[in-house]
């Protein structure tokens, strides 16, 4: 299996609360997470499917933009519902795409849109 050779940098004000939101809601987990003396995160990286799903690189910054990403997943209802109960704010609920797959949207607390989808940019079109 090869690995991703992107890792998006997600900025956030409060980047601690971000891991918390990430990991609880959109399935993500700590893959290293260095802090300094103080206790303050200094280094992220959040792996989605023990990494094969890819890595995020969470960052703190006094005036983040938003960003949009996409993580792919093979259960889309499960995916949703665990994001729901974790309180996440659905911009809109599991629909087909038109174009394969089917996705969902939801915002972190930061603004950023994470839209969860079946959809493989890789597969073989039919």
């Amino acid at each position: 299996m090869s690995k991703p050779s992107i890792y998006p940098v997600v900025p956030y004000r409060d980047v601690a609360g971000a891991i918390a939101f990430l990991c609880e809601a959109l399935g993500f987990a700590p893959h290293l997470v260095v802090k300094d003396p103080a206790g303050r995160v200094q280094h992220a990286e959040l792996a989605l499917d023990d990494g094969a799903g890819g890595l995020v690189m969470p960052i703190e910054s006094a005036d983040p933009a938003p960003m949009w990403l996409i993580v792919r997943v093979a259960d889309l209802d499960g995916h949703h519902a665990r994001a729901v109960a974790a309180g996440a704010r659905v911009l809109h609920e599991p629909r087909a795409t038109g174009y394969g797959g089917r996705d969902y949207t939801v915002v972190d607390p930061a603004g950023h849109h994470w839209t969860v989808s079946t959809y493989d940019p890789y597969a073989p079109v039919s």
